[in-house]
């Protein structure tokens, strides 16, 4: 860790916020200086909560008094470009973000151009691709360590694949080092596909990616719900936990599963947000990356837009990156507009903690 306190403001404090704070409040290189939250009650409840006495209705009010180290912006993903193109242009040093990171794609690219142009760290947030274990993992396959890759699957990849689908995204991307260059689709329900959101959207197809793998895509869980890679030697399975490695056949012709003898990672209290919020403080000190980034985000936005277009083209292969950056595909209203627009607040009580 660095010996260099981080100043951190959380932009966005609802559920999911309040992780982040938790985080940052339990590591002793970061301090919480502000919150922003439009939710007025909920707002002094956290900052008695987190012992945080500077508390703003929202990013422009706070950025007044305030350029924090750290922007943690966890706002619903409707006013998530807005939130980061201030902090950036502010001269936030870091911004973390959460998913999806965007409706619109040339939102998305917003984004992540004016954190390029400024040198700002751009991170993505509560990701399984930042889990240490699917690091190392893909860092085993990547070395070559477990053979060649041959193959990979994505299994259940529906429902809000603009949402949770930036997971099997992400993990695919890493996994196989490589990006989807071409895609090919069917979805289901009909409903689902004339809706402008990807909810409850099945998405079958066929991913082909720049390395010249060949990804089949199931709508619904089958073996697994998450991503398989191959190589001749050994299957890797990230299934929404630390992933399990097989490594030959025992005498009925089954996979063998192996001990994956994961390296421990510190404060893992916090699961794989553990190894998104590290790996961005350490990126921040200038060392290495962080381990899942905005622009990972918009890739995985990118992907859920060009299968959604592809099946309401009958199947049309789509290219990708995609040409037209207008094009877009809203989540939920959960997601979009947040809980407290869509009749499902926090209660001040659950947000004290106890």
């Amino acid at each position: 860790m660095s010996d260099i306190k981080h100043r951190v403001a959380i932009i966005g404090c609802g559920r999911m916020g309040q992780n982040y704070a938790e985080a940052y409040t339990t590591y002793p290189d970061t301090e919480i200086v502000a919150i922003a939250d439009a939710n007025v009650q909920r707002r002094d409840v956290l900052g008695a909560r987190f012992d945080v006495s500077a508390l703003y209705p929202d990013v422009e009010a706070l950025l007044r008094d305030i350029v924090p180290d750290i922007a943690v912006v966890v706002t619903p993903t409707k006013y998530m470009k807005d939130v980061v193109i201030a902090c950036a242009e502010a001269g936030v040093k870091g911004i973390s973000t959460e998913k999806p990171i965007a409706a619109c794609l040339q939102d998305a690219d917003a984004m992540v151009e004016v954190c390029a142009e400024r040198g700002v760290v751009f991170a993505g947030g509560n990701l399984q691709r930042a889990m240490n274990e699917v690091q190392e993992a893909a860092s085993r396959l990547h070395n070559g360590e477990l053979g060649e890759i041959r193959g990979a699957s994505v299994h259940g990849f529906g429902g809000e694949i603009s949402g949770g689908g930036c997971q099997h995204i992400s993990v695919l991307r890493l996994f196989t080092n490589a990006e989807v260059e071409e895609i090919i689709a069917w979805g289901t329900p009909p409903e689902a596909l004339d809706a402008e959101t990807d909810e409850g959207l099945i998405i079958n197809g066929r991913f082909h990616l720049t390395n010249g793998l060949e990804c089949s895509v199931f709508g619904t869980p089958t073996s697994c719900r998450g991503v398989d890679v191959w190589t001749d030697e050994c299957l890797v399975r990230w299934d929404w936990n630390p992933p399990e490695i097989f490594k030959g056949y025992d005498p009925h012709g089954n996979r063998v599963r192996i001990d994956t003898n994961y390296n421990p990672y510190p404060w893992n209290e916090f699961s794989y947000l553990t190894g998104s919020i590290r790996s961005f403080l350490a990126a921040v000190d200038g060392n290495g990356h962080p381990w899942i980034t905005g622009a990972d985000l918009r890739q995985a936005l990118e992907v859920a837009i060009a299968a959604k277009l592809s099946a309401t083209r009958n199947s049309t292969p789509v290219k990708l990156p995609l040409e037209d950056r207008s094009l877009a595909l809203y989540p939920r209203p959960y997601r979009w507009i947040g809980g407290d627009a869509t009749g499902k607040p926090q209660s001040v009580t659950e947000a004290t903690g106890f």
